[in-house]
């Protein structure tokens, strides 16, 4: 009773979560997480969006140098190709790595369809593009990948099909239309011999033909950053209280997601975007019209969040990540489903430890100081210099024609009343003093970003006549910030390629036909294992790409000199080796499919059978000496047998002899003196003595056996003794 008791107390206090209460905690963490954003963290990428265009800084004067420096962009600028270039400039953007043998082949085909997915799907190239550059400028990149289901709608016409096609047509599962029929052309009725009625005139058909297909892709986008909506305790994105992607999406969007129109209408309103500073700084017309004023009723936009929270919805106690999707600028609640995954990966520029990945800096936060000096400078130089070229005119009022002065023309006259009247203020150009503040102030910018004309190979004054150790050397320590920023980079590859095997694996249910390797393979990621590990292909700290292709090229005239020395069953390197070698150096060459080149070895393949050395004239002669060796032991070997068999039979003759001599001795002394004599003693003792003739004839013929299986003894040289 008191168990029964227990259980039911349980059960009570294991209530779900209401939509009420869920509302009230999703509009809350929302507003908090918004306003974070929108007040704290875009203001300031709003001005590395500025300064990265070059916009004016506010404080110019009419009539004086705006010019505005470009440091945010020229040290991008400088950085972009030398990233984009580290993870493209291979076949493969990451690889997965097997955690067995058995994994072999799983992990290269899983990195093959990974990086098809990502280049061919879906544009690789330019989203990456857009997560470096976001990162560089406005603090981190934040990259979205999801499983999307596809269903494309086709439309086809056919005409003059007879009854035979048609009926195909409706079996292959299409949605069949059948426009008009209309009898085949001098088709004439026939009888039906069995019911003597006229049987139907064959009949054409013009059809419409309606085929509707479904399939799932993975779809990546780069998400603006100011759609990203996060906690602001929030250290990482995995441990975030509340993580979001707010968007304005249109009418026939949220359609396609399966939303219904009435329940769209009733949250059209105006976005929160409209007081977002990066959002304007970077789209400053978008604001001209509103949200519901398009006159194209299935583009007018609503505010739409997809949030990830954890929160106990289910009332046991335990915080799940669950996916609630919110309209309107009230937040409600429209779709609540469980999550498996957060689906956002963070790129930060320089990140800072135990914060938030939106609070990294940025190249902005390095250089915008001194893009705002050298602006200055150039400003007052150039103002220097303008005065120096076009001075002040000083003029005797009423006593000059004010046309003629203000006239810039090249030899235009100024008439005056009187000489004298008009004088120029010389200025004298003095902006010589701030060339070495610039140069001074580019030795900074260098120094905090790490990116100079050294780090191109295009500053002749740091690397003449320099040894090439030398100038190694300063190539090198000017790229150790660029490698760090790429390796920072591949943190995010590295999550956003796990997220992409882990949703190939869990919702693609049907095997896909690709073309890899310039093969058509039958892709099944059912099979494979989710949790591989995965490597970034980035050869940091190998030294650059002519370095490792010597390397490789050293490796693979080892390779070829044990294959020649050795064959090519030798114990240390394998064909298959040799050519991985050889495919590693046509990828650093820039070529991405190696195969086309040189091809993987199939699993069959089996070495040829070689041929057996040719003897050399030392071998030749050692050998004939043996076999005449050999052939001689085997003549005395003959010999000896021939000797043992003559012995055996004088043996036996004598015998015999001896035995024929005593039984006539016997049978004379019998009838001489009338007695028998036995003689089964003597006969005893001859038997005896051929036994032991025998056993003596057999060790013999064991130790002639011997003799002649024995090889001959070979010297240190290989001759026969």
């Amino acid at each position: 009773m008191i168990n029964d008791m227990n259980i039911s107390t349980d059960m009570a206090a294991i209530e779900p979560m209401d939509d009420t209460e869920l509302q009230g905690i999703v509009a809350g963490e929302l507003e908090d997480a918004v306003s974070y954003i929108d007040a704290d963290v875009s203001p300031i990428r709003a001005k590395g969006t500025e300064y990265y265009r070059g916009d004016p800084f506010g404080n110019e004067e009419d009539g004086r140098s705006q010019v505005v420096a470009m440091e945010v962009r020229d040290t991008v600028s400088a950085m972009l190709p030398s990233l984009m270039k580290v993870f493209f400039s291979t076949e493969n953007v990451v690889e997965f790595v097997p955690r067995g043998p058995e994994d072999v082949a799983g992990a290269q085909q899983a990195t093959d369809y990974a990086n098809y997915v990502f280049t061919s799907d879906n544009n690789g190239f330019m989203t990456t593009y857009a997560l470096f550059k976001d990162s560089l400028v406005r603090k981190c990149g934040i990259a979205k990948y999801w499983w999307e289901e596809v269903e494309e709608v086709k439309i086809e016409e056919y005409s003059g099909l007879d009854d035979q096609t048609l009926q195909v047509l409706m079996q292959e599962g299409a949605e069949v239309k059948i426009v008009v029929s209309y009898p085949e052309p001098g088709a004439m009725p026939q009888m039906d011999m069995t019911t003597g009625l006229p049987m139907p005139v064959p009949m054409i058909h013009d059809v419409e033909i309606k085929r509707t297909t479904r399939d799932g892709r993975i779809r990546i986008m780069a998400v603006p950053p100011e759609e990203l909506v996060l906690d602001r305790r929030a250290r990482s994105f995995d441990d975030a209280g509340i993580i979001a992607h707010r968007q304005m999406a249109t009418v026939s969007d949220l359609i396609a997601m399966g939303y219904d129109q009435d329940e769209i209408e009733e949250n059209i309103s105006s976005t929160d975007l409209d007081s977002n500073d990066e959002y304007l700084a970077r789209q400053p017309l978008s604001t001209t019209m509103g949200a519901g004023d398009s006159l194209n009723p299935m583009q007018r936009r609503v505010l739409y969040v997809e949030a990830y929270i954890r929160v106990d919805f289910d009332g046991d106690g335990i915080p799940e990540l669950r996916k609630v999707c919110c309209m309107g600028s009230g937040y409600t609640v429209v779709r609540n489903l469980p999550a498996s995954y957060i689906p956002f990966v963070d790129f930060p520029c320089d990140p800072e430890p135990h914060t938030s990945p939106l609070e990294a800096m940025s190249m902005f936060d390095l250089t915008h100081d001194i893009q705002e000096i050298k602006s200055e400078i150039m400003r007052n130089t150039l103002d220097s210099l303008a005065q120096s070229i076009h001075p002040r005119t000083a003029v005797v009022e009423g006593q000059v024609n004010i046309d003629d002065v203000l006239n810039n023309e090249t030899g235009a006259i100024i008439r005056m009343r009187a000489p004298g009247m008009v004088q120029p203020f010389s200025s004298p150009f003095v902006g010589q003093a701030a060339f070495p503040m610039l140069d001074y102030m580019d030795q900074m910018r260098e120094d905090r970003t790490g990116m100079s004309k050294a780090a191109m190979g295009l500053d002749p004054d740091a690397l003449q006549s320099t040894t090439k150790a030398a100038v190694a050397a300063t190539v090198s320590a000017s790229q150790s910030r660029l490698e760090l920023q790429a390796r920072i980079m591949a943190e995010g590859m590295k999550k956003l390629f796990k997220g992409i095997l882990y949703l190939i694996t869990t919702h693609q249910d049907k095997p896909r036909m690709v073309r890899l390797r310039n093969e058509w393979v039958q892709i099944d990621p059912r099979v494979w294992d989710a949790n591989m590990d995965v490597s970034v292909n980035i050869g940091l700290g190998n030294g650059d790409v002519n370095e490792r292709m010597q390397a490789m090229t050293m490796i693979a005239g080892k390779q070829e000199q044990i294959m020649q020395q050795f064959g090519l069953g030798n114990p240390v390197v394998t064909p298959a080796m040799y050519i991985r070698t050889i495919q590693k150096i046509v990828e650093m060459s820039g070529v991405k499919d190696a195969s086309s080149y040189f091809q993987a070895l199939p699993a069959d393949f089996q070495l040829p059978q070689a041929d057996a050395p040719k003897p050399t004239p030392e071998e030749v002669l050692a050998q004939v000496q043996a076999q005449s060796i050999q052939a001689d032991i085997q003549k005395k070997a003959a010999e000896l047998e021939l000797k043992r068999e003559q012995m055996i039979r004088d043996d036996d003759y004598r015998r015999d002899q001896l035995a024929q001599d005593l039984m006539l001795k016997k049978y004379e002394l019998e009838l001489k003196y009338g007695t028998q004599i036995g003689t089964a003693e003597i006969e005893a003792r001859q038997a005896m003595d051929r036994e032991a003739m025998v056993q003596q004839s057999a060790i013999v013929q064991q130790a002639v056996q011997t003799a002649a299986n024995v090889p001959p003894p070979i010297n240190l040289n290989g001759m026969a003794q």
